[in-house]
């Protein structure tokens, strides 16, 4: 059976792999190169750097909530259900990632350090998304007239504690959906017409 062909996706999943076991400060691209069978010369082929293929690895860690928050910005109904389960869904998904891999995620958070630039698209494509489902309210007359995008970065800001990594640690607590649920109430009748 000849050998799998060396794809992106198969050298960020083997990179994963190689900082889960190694950490950001220890992996190289050689551990990466190893893991799959090949020379290092051929994951510098794809990747031109060590930090082009870190940065690679931390937009992939990013990106993989954006198709899941997209579709919730873009469904049909009311603005205020939109916008609820969107903020549900993005502190679900961190929580997920926190809990479910602790060692991955405290690599991701050396890598998001590292790759602001990364990080900065993250973040406005969530913006982005938040005021779709915003100025669908507004248009529906659901939500009171407010430019969308402004909006958006203050129900971004507001409802930070539940999605931005330094508040991690707080996630697991007993009253931290009572907390999040009271910050969705007062971000919502904020908005309200």
């Amino acid at each position: 059976m000849p050998p799998e062909p060396l794809t992106s996706d198969r050298i960020l999943e083997a990179t994963e792999d190689v900082l889960r076991r190694y950490g950001p400060a220890k992996a190289t691209v050689v551990d990466v190169a190893r893991a799959l069978g090949v020379s290092h010369g051929s994951v510098y082929r794809h990747f031109g750097s060590k930090a082009a293929l870190r940065e690679a690895v931390t937009g992939r860690w990013l990106d993989q909530s954006h198709a899941e928050l997209s579709a919730l910005a873009d469904a049909e109904g009311p603005a205020e259900g939109r916008l609820r389960d969107w903020l549900a869904a993005l502190f679900a998904a961190k929580r997920r990632k926190a809990g479910g891999d602790p060692e991955l995620f405290a690599t991701y958070m050396v890598l998001v350090g590292e790759n602001s630039s990364t990080v900065e698209r993250h973040i406005a494509t969530m913006i982005e998304q938040l005021a779709r489902i915003i100025e669908g309210g507004v248009g529906e007359g659901e939500f009171r007239p407010v430019e969308p995008t402004t909006a958006a970065r203050a129900v971004w800001d507001a409802s930070n504690r539940f999605h931005d990594p330094a508040y991690a640690a707080e996630w697991s607590q007993p009253d931290i959906e009572t907390a999040f649920e009271a910050v969705c109430d007062l971000v919502v009748r904020g908005l309200h017409a």
